[in-house]
């Protein structure tokens, strides 16, 4: 403080100033109007800083100034300092309105987001006063976030860090999207800390962080940072401002996603006024082939027909085929995309309808097709479909008689063997002929009641197609379908389940589980026969799914001993009890569990260590649950022969154990 303002202070000793809202004392001295403010008034005019303030006070204690006039000074001084905290506080909002306005202006007028990102980084790092900004994305990808851009920063690794959602404080950041703030980053439990993520702040040197979400809409798209490598509290002002620049980050990405986005429509429109201009002739050409089509299904014409009037149209080879009989992986990219796949030279094309793959139109010899001409290939396998789907509505009643007929054969056992003769020669089946009896069902679980009817009757039209073209039957029954097909000489009930599961898998495009019957014969007279393979039928099917093999198929005789008593009539309850009767009899009574601790210890090959960790129980308590199994069955129930009779009932017992219930 200068010595003239000292001066312009000073009193005589008897005649000192009252304190400031008092009334002075008689006699003493008035000081003049604003006497005391005086120095302080200098003080803000000059910008001093606020240990500055202290020296008026100091100076009057000093030279023994009354009372009065120092608690005058006193309050002065608070005063001042208001008045100079007020004054900061309007020039840092100017400041930080300056700076939201630059980066408005920036944003107006985007070209480079990098550069808009890197200047929002740069003035939060600056307004807040802290050694490193940083900004990271989401990747929708990955799942996680980003670093994009950093300003302060001198570690490598830090500028490469990725935060899943919840790790870091960045990663819960992004995954509540709120503001979060910390004093020391590495005695802050809030947040998952993970060795990656604190390597790299760890390398960086970071202690307080603070980090604020970049929000479109109600989606985090980002986090903004700004971050001390010392212990720092962030005010609340603070935490506003950079929020601020996270909602101008947030416009600025959209902004640019946005013009992104016009740019790529622009050029596409570009390129389809350039497609229509120099291919006007093309596209008359498809409107007559249009017509052509849609003439063809008018007169009733079959898919070859299709096919021959593509070929004239596209001047190539255009074939209908089977859907096994085309190539996998074009077919299955055609029907999942909608559109032509090349093959080669050739071009696949699925058709299909609900789902259904109902086969395929190949082009042979065509590797260059225009966008029109692969649209008119497209819509040739679209017409091809619907032709199929109105034949097939034609053979629904067939299938349906079919259905009934194999429903006589399962139900009615007392019919006359020359009617169910000759309703099978109707249909072109042969009940002298050696057939085999097949359950199919779906493997998978649809998502509600209208879905898995949807899919269940896919599954029986594409197993009445198979019945038809197979000179068999097909009928729906408990929730599957239940098929009888000839064998042919040399074939196997196995290999005819596997192909069937294949074959209607692949018309369904779900896997499909099929049990098969041992061949059976004569069946006009000996209709029961069709009944007790379907009952077989069903054992395999069940058994499959049981054994993890959904979407396979099996006969009996692919089952070991086990297909043995899955395929006759044996004693499987009789001999599960005799076997493990005593340690399931045991659980019912004790509420324990030791079939499922039996069946853990031969699963990891009778290893009491592998089965402690397999039933997440301390060893000693496998050891005093196999010392009970022990006493149940007796001393020898580990040697080899009766170890695998003990864990064929196991598995015959939890075979059983559905029908039980």
């Amino acid at each position: 403080m200068s010595s003239d303002h000292v001066q312009s202070d000073r009193r005589p000793a008897d005649g000192a100033a009252a304190p400031a809202g008092s009334a002075a004392a008689p006699g003493a001295a008035v000081p003049a109007p604003g006497g005391v403010e005086t120095p302080f008034l200098a003080l803000l005019a000059r910008g001093a800083p606020a240990d500055a303030y202290e020296q008026p006070v100091l100076l009057a204690r000093a030279e023994g100034r009354p009372p009065e006039r120092i608690a005058a000074l006193e309050h002065a001084k608070l005063m001042a300092l208001r008045v100079r905290a007020e004054l900061e506080g309007r020039r840092r909002r100017e400041a930080e309105l300056s700076a939201l306005f630059e980066t408005a202006h920036d944003l107006a007028g985007l070209r480079d987001l990098d550069a808009v990102l890197q200047a929002i980084v740069q003035r939060a790092r600056s307004l807040l006063g802290t050694d490193v900004a940083y900004l990271t994305l989401h990747d929708p990808a990955r799942g996680d976030t980003y670093m994009r851009v950093t300003e302060g920063s001198v570690a490598a690794r830090f500028q490469q860090l990725r935060l899943g959602m919840g790790e870091g404080l960045g990663g819960l950041v992004a995954q509540t999207a709120r503001p979060y703030v910390t004093d020391d980053y590495f005695q802050d439990a809030r947040f998952q800390h993970t060795g990656t993520i604190d390597t790299g702040v760890r390398d960086e040197g970071l202690v307080a962080i603070l980090g604020v979400p970049l929000m479109l809409g109600p989606h985090v798209i980002g986090v903004l940072f700004a971050a001390d490598r010392r212990a720092r509290v962030f005010e609340r002002e603070q935490i506003a401002l950079l929020g601020s620049f996270a909602a101008l980050a947030a416009a600025a990405i959209d902004s640019a996603n946005l013009l992104t986005e016009t740019r790529s429509a622009l050029a596409d429109l570009e390129r389809a006024n350039e497609i229509i201009r120099d291919r006007s002739a093309v596209i008359e050409r498809a409107s007559d082939v249009h017509d052509r089509l849609a003439e063809l299904v008018l007169r009733g014409g079959g898919v070859h027909d299709v096919a021959a009037a593509v070929s004239q149209v596209l001047d190539g080879t255009v074939e209908f085929t089977e859907a096994t009989a085309a190539p996998a992986g074009a077919l299955e990219a055609s029907r999942a995309d909608g559109h032509a796949m090349p093959h080669g030279d050739d071009w696949i094309a699925a058709v299909a309808a609900g789902g259904e793959l109902l086969g395929a139109l190949v082009l042979r010899g065509h590797p260059g097709l225009d966008p029109v001409d692969q649209r008119t290939f497209e819509r040739a396998a679209m017409v091809t479909s619907l032709l199929l789907l109105a034949r097939r509505s034609a053979a629904e009643a067939e299938h349906r008689v079919r259905g009934e007929l194999l429903d006589d054969l399962l139900d009615a056992r007392d019919r006359d063997p020359r009617l169910l003769r000759e309703r099978a020669t109707r249909l072109h089946a042969d009940l002298d002929a050696t057939h085999v009896v097949l359950a199919a069902r779906l493997a998978g679980t649809a998502a509600d009641a209208d879905q898995e009817a949807a899919a269940r009757r896919r599954l029986w039209s594409a197993a009445s197609h198979l019945a038809a073209t197979r000179h068999g039957l097909a009928a729906a029954r408990d929730g599957g379908t239940v098929l009888l097909l000839p064998l042919d000489a040399g074939d196997t009930a196995t290999g005819l389940a596997r192909r069937t599961a294949r074959h209607l898998g692949t018309a369904v495009h779900e896997p499909v589980t099929v049990g098969a019957s041992a061949p059976v014969g004569d069946l006009a007279a000996h209709p029961d026969a069709v009944a007790a393979g379907y009952a077989e039928a069903r054992r395999c099917l069940d058994a499959l799914g049981l054994l993890g093999r959904s979407g396979d198929g099996a006969a009996a005789e692919d089952f070991g001993f086990l297909g043995l008593l899955l395929a006759g009539d044996r004693d499987v309850t009789g001999f599960v009890e005799r076997t493990i009767g005593r340690v399931v009899g045991y659980d019912e009574r004790r509420g324990t569990d030791l079939v499922h601790t039996l069946e853990a210890y031969f699963a990891c090959g009778m290893s009491p260590a592998r089965t402690k960790d397999a039933l997440h129980v301390h060893v000693n308590t496998v050891a005093q649950r196999l010392e009970r199994v022990g006493r149940l069955l007796g001393d020898d129930w580990q040697h080899p022969a009766r170890a695998l009779e003990i864990q064929l009932a196991l598995r015959l017992h939890r075979l059983s154990a559905p029908a039980q219930h």
